[in-house]
């Protein structure tokens, strides 16, 4: 059965975020959250918990083993649970407790936008100097670019990389993580990798995790169970250390590993243990949606730009040739469909808008009609 066949009433039934922002009407394709249910093992051991009133505090490191299983099984990355990984919160709340471990208010930390929205959130949040290494024109690390953000007068200390890349959907390949590293380490600057999206690439791709790469040993990684199995409702992630950077997990603010819940542990351990199977068939629809959206959008709005990317479940489709002024706003008031705005990822993508993919074809398929209709409305 597929995994995305949830009917629209039972989705919205729903009380979560996608699905309570706009009105019913609308069809929601922004926020990343997936229209799945549960993986059977994540669910059973939640509902074991429950029934025998484990609902206390957090212990052990079952969750860090069950993903240096995982990434033994997948990458060939061999990683000591108990020295290199740390419980945590979710990612950002990582990110967080990272940057605070490996710079000061007023230090420089490099992005590339466009990018996740809660990077420059955090940054920013926290007192630290945002610079930008713009992505190059395909949506793919411009090294140069970023040689010159690292030698520039703001001496950055941090570098905040996306991978595989939020909205983009680029998947780093090892030679530019190769060249990340050297780059990072000919100037100092400590790379913290958020590789929540690890587990999402299409069929026959390969994710290369940082850490397993020429100098990224000295790189942090930040990561969860949540997106991948859809348990975001469940907060817990965890901070891994590149074996020439375990220093810094001693460095980590107070309670920074007292921020993920018990039974997220429980749930995101065995969702990771026992659903493996489950992620090899949810990348296989995700793909499917991705040629599926990139058809539909050729016949019905072709001078919309799309080309799929090998990694997330998120399409980044370039609205500037259909002539509205505000593609994002234009979509949801007058075609009722909600996608996330360029803009939000970054200040040069107003004519942007980013497709969350993870629903069913038939979701797609109204989407791009939704579109469509937009631009004869």
């Amino acid at each position: 059965m597929a995994l995305f066949s949830l009917s629209i009433d039972e989705l919205r039934a729903r009380q979560s975020l996608k699905w309570r922002t706009y009105d019913p009407d609308v069809l929601p394709l922004w926020v990343a959250e997936m229209d799945t249910t549960m993986p059977e093992p994540a669910k059973a051991a939640l509902l074991d918990a429950v029934e025998r009133g484990d609902t206390g505090y957090p212990h052990g490191t079952a969750y860090a083993e069950a993903f240096a299983q995982m990434a033994a099984d997948r990458w060939g990355w061999q990683l000591d649970a108990a020295g290199q990984v740390r419980r945590a919160g979710d990612v950002m709340n990582s990110v967080l407790a990272v940057l605070e471990a490996t710079s000061e208010p007023g230090d420089a930390v490099v992005i590339n936008p466009p990018v996740y929205p809660p990077f420059r959130q955090v940054i920013a949040g926290y007192r630290r100097c945002i610079v930008e290494a713009p992505l190059d024109p395909a949506g793919r690390l411009d090294l140069a670019g970023l040689e010159t953000a690292f030698a520039g007068p703001a001496q950055p200390k941090t570098y905040l990389l996306c991978s595989p890349h939020n909205p983009t959907g680029a998947v780093h390949t090892e030679a530019e993580l190769t060249a990340v590293m050297a780059l990072a380490g000919r100037y100092g600057v400590r790379v913290v990798v958020d590789e929540i999206h690890a587990c999402l690439v299409d069929p026959g791709t390969t994710f290369v995790p940082l850490l397993t790469v020429p100098g990224g040993d000295q790189a942090i990684s930040v990561t969860s169970a949540g997106k991948a199995w859809n348990l975001a409702g469940f907060k817990a992630g965890l901070i891994v250390a590149g074996a020439g950077a375990t220093g810094v997990l001693a460095d980590l603010p107070p309670l920074a590993q007292q921020s993920s819940g018990h039974l997220a542990n429980l749930v995101h351990t065995a969702a990771i243990t026992d659903a493996q199977g489950w992620i090899d068939q949810l990348v296989e629809e995700i793909a499917a949606n991705k040629a599926l959206l990139a058809s539909a959008l050729a016949r019905q709005v072709p001078a919309a730009g799309y080309t799929p990317a090998e990694g997330t479940y998120l399409a980044w489709v370039d609205c500037s040739n259909l002539g509205l002024a505000n593609p994002a706003h234009d979509f949801l008031q007058v075609g009722g469909v909600a996608f996330s705005p360029g803009v939000n990822f970054g200040a040069e993508h107003r004519q942007w808008v980013r497709i969350n993919l993870a629903c069913s074809p038939d979701v797609v398929a109204e989407a791009v009609t939704r579109m469509a209709a937009t631009l004869t409305g």
